[in-house]
């Protein structure tokens, strides 16, 4: 049978030759099976990590089809809707709409927060067929009637589960309620959480059901490696570990915001030119940061795990991992922000002692062990525990070790959905709370530096109160704490 081509889908000749401009050459695997049963008007439910292509999947259908019939008047109403959790995706999947229009005489503009609503109020007011939004500033938008979704033909829910992390489900069930019964309805995801099961049960008709295998095991062209090291010494040794890398662009993951700024402030006293993206930049701040890094001018950006899924910049090096992030999935996204289109690249881990229980999850959700070395490139091996609240300790010699998973939510920790701003060890960092941009609420940890020193019993001392459990930081977050009442806007 000969490979599927754009051509055999059936689009028309301008989107095609947009598609040629753009040098896209055969569809990837969700784009082979997501297209033709999105042009038959289908509604889909695709299993798909970023960088598959899924994002062409929903757009170029979408496109065709409302190319079809293109109103004569002036005065469009919007006709198809996508919806996705961050600023940053929003932006890419627009700007995708942008190029992939060229030739298309249809209209398109996004709805974020942290933009002006007067710029926004003037885009719709000159009619759209497809609008881009985030959900916070679109539920602003249709209370203050602004935005009128009764001609919706299609609607495109995309990073779904980004979406629950964030706290927005229950404005996606609002804004589905909105909607005209007869529509068609796509959803994106890059897990299945029953929340979101039920989702496509309860708003969705016959569903085609797409699975791309999810990247649970990371690229083999990214080699991974550990630091053991303490806490308050990531600090310390960041400026020199960036500068054992120089000429390459790097990504920095910190847990919170205030730990993206104390990094790159750091670096900036190393003369490193960093910048920092996170929840409390505004709109313009981390677009300017975006495209400073991609342009070269900023070698280092510093991010929280809101962008690990909107980060598409070819050329990333080197990601460093500043703190281990509360989901083991996240780890997959991170580092996959290097080794695109073919390169090589390279993930190093700065890991302390409070940090084992974190790694050893994400050691079993990509199945294999990650090497580990001391600050001397020294290996070590990691004694993981089976719980994040048990003692932990670092041995001389030997590689990473896979550990037990944690249950979850058996000692407080491990949540589920991540430390979506819960309760926080005292000393911790603040939290990244739900602030405008809709960010995932990211908690913090206790600044206990590492020691090699063991107790009796041959186990590290653990920091914090008794069973691993956090006392003292804000609620609103799941799994630690009471879940605040909604998400702030986008």
């Amino acid at each position: 049978m000969p490979p599927l081509t754009f051509e055999s889908f059936g689009l028309s000749q301008p989107i095609l030759t947009c598609l040629a401009n753009l040098e896209y050459s055969e569809p990837t695997p969700i784009q082979s099976q997501a297209i033709p049963a999105a042009l038959e008007g289908r509604d889909i439910v695709g299993l798909a990590q970023t960088g598959t292509g899924k994002t062409a999947a929903f757009a170029l259908p979408t496109i065709a089809r409302l190319a079809e019939n293109i109103p004569a008047t002036k005065q469009r109403k919007i006709r198809a809707l996508i919806i996705s959790p961050t600023r940053e995706l929003a932006a890419q999947i627009h700007d995708t709409i942008k190029r992939f229009t060229t030739r298309v005489p249809l209209r398109s503009t996004i709805i974020v927060g942290g933009v002006s609503y007067h710029r926004q109020k003037h885009a719709l007011q000159h009619g759209v067929d497809i609008l881009v939004a985030t959900p916070g500033r679109l539920i602003d938008m249709i209370d203050q009637k602004f935005i009128d979704l009764s001609a919706v033909e299609t609607v495109v829910l995309d990073e779904a589960d980004q979406m629950l992390d964030i706290g927005f489900l229950p404005a996606i069930r609002s804004i589905l309620e909105l909607l005209p019964e007869k529509r068609q309805t796509m959803l994106f995801s890059a897990t299945m959480p029953k929340e979101i099961r039920k989702l496509t049960t309860n708003h969705l008709t016959n569903p085609l059901e797409i699975s791309v295998i999810p990247e649970t095991k990371t690229a083999d062209r990214i080699e991974q490696k550990v630091i053991a090291i303490g806490q308050k010494a990531k600090m310390e040794s960041i400026s020199d570990l960036l500068l054992e890398y120089e000429g390459e662009q790097i990504i920095v993951f910190t847990r919170t915001k205030h730990g993206a700024d104390k990094v790159t402030k750091r670096l900036g006293v190393s003369n490193i030119r960093a910048a920092a993206i996170h929840g409390n930049k505004s709109h313009n701040q981390r677009e300017r940061a975006l495209q400073d890094f991609r342009k070269g001018k900023t070698r280092v950006l510093v991010a929280t795990d809101i962008a690990a899924r909107g980060i598409d910049v070819p050329g990333v090096g080197l990601v460093v991992n500043y703190d281990l992030p509360e989901v083991p999935e996240a780890y997959v996204h991170r580092i996959g922000r290097t080794a695109r289109a073919g390169a090589s690249g390279i993930a190093i881990s700065l890991v302390s002692t409070e940090e084992l229980g974190l790694l050893g999850d994400i050691q079993r959700t990509i199945g294999v062990p990650i090497s580990a070395f001391d600050t001397n490139g020294e290996p070590v091996e990691l004694d993981i525990p089976r719980s994040s609240g048990a003692k932990r300790s670092f041995r001389r010699g030997g590689g990473g070790g896979g550990g037990q998973r944690r249950p979850r939510g058996s000692d407080g920790n491990h949540r589920k959905g991540g430390n979506a701003g819960g309760n926080r060890s005292r000393g911790g960092a603040k939290p990244e709370g739900r602030r405008d941009g809709g960010e995932r609420a990211e908690g913090g940890r206790g600044d206990k530096p590492f020691s090699a020193k063991p107790r009796r019993d041959g186990q590290q001392k653990r920091s914090g109160p008794p069973n691993g459990k956090r006392r003292g930081g804000p609620a609103g977050g799941a799994g630690g704490g009471n879940r605040s009442r909604g998400p702030k806007v986008a």
